[in-house]
């Protein structure tokens, strides 16, 4: 049965956040929000819990995953990004993007594109989230809330405990998320390519 903490959307509470935190350590799978729709997460260097992420969704293993950071101090860590790359997620982040960047060797396998060893980065404009982030210390391994009897991303976490009571370990509402899909930007080569558009001014993309 999963634990479900209301966290206060622009003043988290400590406490749940380190609760929250100790159950991603332990290899919890959780739901939780972000600027554009809830989510579900893992730690990064989890294979067990990412497979679970994986079922919830019903996604296939090719199925690309995103990198939630709290800032861009992980991003040499994950990402390989030249100076002018820098400057432009610099200007759009945190916010309703997710970038693709080539991955560096620290990012698992499992999470690459099969193909062409990129990674999706995403900086949401969450208190929630950054909170989390600053507190783990690390990214979370992350995948929109969709799921399959429902019509799109989940933006109302009362909803998601009857469906995923049995399924996750920890739901975290922090009340209303109004959906917005983000705008996906692929920077991973020299031809910048908007793959979906969404929230967000995509005017420096163009």
């Amino acid at each position: 049965m999963a634990q479900y903490f209301y966290i206060h959307p622009e003043n988290p509470q400590l406490r749940l956040i380190q609760q929250a935190v100790a159950i991603i350590k332990r290899g919890g799978v959780i739901a939780y929000p972000t600027d554009s729709a809830y989510a579900l997460g893992c730690q990064l260097d989890n294979k067990e819990a990412l497979e679970r992420l994986r079922r919830i969704r019903h996604l296939d293993e090719h199925h690309p995953m995103t990198l939630i950071c709290k800032d861009l101090s992980h991003l040499s860590t994950y990402a390989r990004v030249d100076n002018q790359v820098y400057r432009l997620l610099k200007a759009h982040t945190p916010g309703p993007y997710t970038f693709i960047l080539q991955a560096t060797s620290e990012v698992p396998r499992r999470l690459h594109h099969p193909k062409r060893k990129t990674i999706g980065l995403r900086v949401p404009d969450n208190a929630i989230v950054t909170a989390l982030l600053q507190a783990l210390e690390a990214p979370l391994v992350s995948t929109t809330l969709v799921l399959s009897d429902q019509d799109g991303p989940a933006g109302d976490a009362e909803v998601l405990k009857d469906l995923l009571q049995h399924q996750v370990d920890l739901i975290i509402d922090g009340g209303h998320v109004v959906v917005h899909p983000t705008s996906v930007v692929d920077l991973s080569t020299d031809l910048v390519e908007i793959i979906r558009e969404g929230a967000g001014d995509l005017s420096a993309f163009r």
